[in-house]
């Protein structure tokens, strides 16, 4: 890298625009969306699509819900061309549902661009050509009124086509190309003159598309030029304007929301960000982020894995695991404390008095996109006390007790320090299990029991023990079941131990549902364990989780 990049690159030469207003506005609609993946996004695949994958794309657009989906350039070659012949003569594109074509403007490509759509319903004839400085002067060598000639010419060529094809609908689509390089005031020349050639009504739709073809400066002054041009043509009511923004400074989502506030009606992309370089506008993030907002995007977006499965394959390019929305992980915590607000914005959720998802860390719902919480925590060397609790109640319902939490989670900590790879749930389960007592390998197991309820505080406790093989059975009374169970335990084992801690609950809504209990246990030494156990009896659980707790001592 030079240390003096100025000798060599140039800042961008933004124009004074101080009456703008679109800093003050506000996204409250969606868009009309164009789909370019079959068309831009084709042309930047290192494979592109065959037709069998095009056919895939195709359907998966339409069930997404876009109305306007580009499906090719066919006079670019054959494979476009007979592609484009097999959606109209197999009657595929469904009645509410244009397509687009791209053409430059030249006039044997526009002719065999029409020789494509004969017998297609709705159209959208897309031509372009560039306008910026640097093109007329190194590409085209032409002046400006070369290159408006071009575009005036290649537009009265559509106009003759379209007269000749009048059982189609046909919208006429302009782009100055690198609009966003060039003067604006020569973009706004262009597209009068074309817009003079086509005239634009109800019945003669068009639109007038603004590309960031190579992005150059911040997303705040495509913004301006794009309400420059907005309040200064002449037709504005009768034209759709359209923005096609592209990412070579990773700002095409924010060029594009801010295209809507400055008066854009309409955006071309691709899903998940396909095309040239660094990709166009990502159709999936900006519709979702109108959602996270409370706006439909008119976009059915609810199995998003699924989508993203069909993308990968038919594009043979993986999508990025932090990817907004899609990625494997982006609805996945590590930290600690970021799963602690997690877990304690679900617990919140259960008791809130409203619908609206209040989640931290989580702009929208996993669910909404067909995505499970499983993911949502996820639990290595980086977790807090909050993920393995969270992974035993998603998963087994289990609600730990606070000290037991951050009992196990250190635990838990330990076994990821010492593996340094993440720990999957079944793994954080085996490792519960085994610690507390769940997998009946204990020096002290519970083989039956009998209970005499003889006054309001004493019980009569009758245990049958599995100690080391050994099958025992022994009495003892106390004020309760647990306080009879202790003295037993007691007299049996010579240990001086007392249960310090003691919960209950569940593991379903239903009444028929298991139980699980918690038991912390400690001694005069200040030696402390817990012990938990299952049963479909509250009794059977409570006693069990005691045994547990207690076998350790006698290990």
């Amino acid at each position: 890298m030079l240390t003096n990049p100025e000798t060599k690159y140039r800042p961008f030469n933004a124009f004074p625009f101080p009456e703008r207003t679109w800093p003050n506005n506000t996204i409250t609609k969606a868009p009309i969306w164009c789909a370019v993946d079959m068309r831009d996004g084709n042309q930047s695949l290192i494979n592109p699509m065959d037709h069998d994958r095009k056919i895939r794309f195709f359907k998966l657009l339409v069930d997404c819900g876009f109305k306007h989906i580009e499906v090719g350039f066919p006079s670019a070659s054959e494979t476009e061309f007979n592609f484009v012949r097999y959606l109209i003569d197999n009657n595929m594109i469904p009645e509410d549902v244009t397509i687009q074509v791209l053409t430059a403007a030249r006039p044997e490509l526009i002719e065999r661009t029409f020789e494509a759509l004969k017998g297609a319903k709705k159209v959208v004839i897309h031509v372009y050509n560039a306008i910026a400085e640097i093109f007329r002067r190194i590409v085209f060598n032409k002046s400006q009124d070369e290159i408006i000639d071009m575009a005036t010419t290649a537009t009265q060529l559509v106009v003759d086509h379209c007269k000749k094809n009048p059982e189609t609908h046909w919208t006429f689509e302009y782009s100055p190309e690198n609009f966003s390089l060039a003067e604006i005031d020569y973009a706004i020349r262009i597209c009068e003159a074309v817009a003079d050639v086509w005239k634009p009504s109800e019945q003669r739709p068009m639109i007038i598309n603004l590309p960031s073809s190579v992005e150059a400066s911040t997303p705040n002054v495509f913004a301006d030029q794009i309400e420059y041009f907005c309040t200064h043509f002449s037709q504005r009511d009768k034209v759709c304007i359209s923005v096609h923004p592209h990412n070579d400074r990773g700002t095409a989502i924010a060029t594009a929301e801010l295209s809507l506030l400055a008066g854009a009606d309409r955006i071309e992309g691709c899903l998940f960000g396909n095309g040239e370089r660094t990709g166009n506008a990502d159709l999936v993030v900006l519709a979702l982020n109108l959602y996270s907002q409370g706006i439909h995007p008119n976009l059915d977006f609810h199995d998003i894995k699924h989508i993203g499965e069909v993308v990968k394959e038919c594009n043979e390019l993986p999508i990025h695991p932090r990817h907004p929305y899609v990625g494997d992980l982006v609805f996945s915590a590590f930290s600690g404390s970021h799963q602690d607000a997690i877990k304690k914005g679900f617990q919140n959720r259960q008791k809130q008095n409203h619908t609206y998802w209040e989640m931290p860390y989580l702009p929208i719902d996993p669910a909404d996109l067909g995505c499970s919480y499983e993911a949502v925590i996820r639990v290595n060397s980086q977790s807090g006390k909050s993920g393995a609790a969270w992974i035993l109640q998603q998963n087994h319902g289990i609600e730990l007790p606070p000290h037991l939490q951050r009992e196990f989670s250190t635990i838990i900590q330990q076994k990821t320090d010492q593996s340094g790879h993440e720990l999957t749930p079944a793994e954080i389960w085996s490792i519960f299990r085994e610690h507390y007592g769940l997998t009946g390998q204990n020096k002290l197991t519970l083989q039956e029991f009998n209970v005499e309820q003889n006054a309001p505080n004493s019980t009569k406790l009758k245990l049958t023990l599995n100690i080391d093989g050994k099958k025992s059975t022994m009495e003892g009374e106390g004020n309760g079941v647990l306080s009879a169970g202790t003295a037993i335990l007691k007299e049996k084992t010579h240990l001086d131990f007392r249960i310090v801690e003691y919960n209950e609950h569940t593991l379903g809504k239903n009444s028929d549902s298991r139980s699980i209990s918690y038991i912390k246990c400690s001694n005069k030494t200040g030696e402390s364990f817990w012990g938990v156990a299952i049963d479909n009896d509250i009794l059977s659980s409570s006693l069990k989780a005691l045994l547990n707790a207690v076998s350790k001592f006698v290990g």
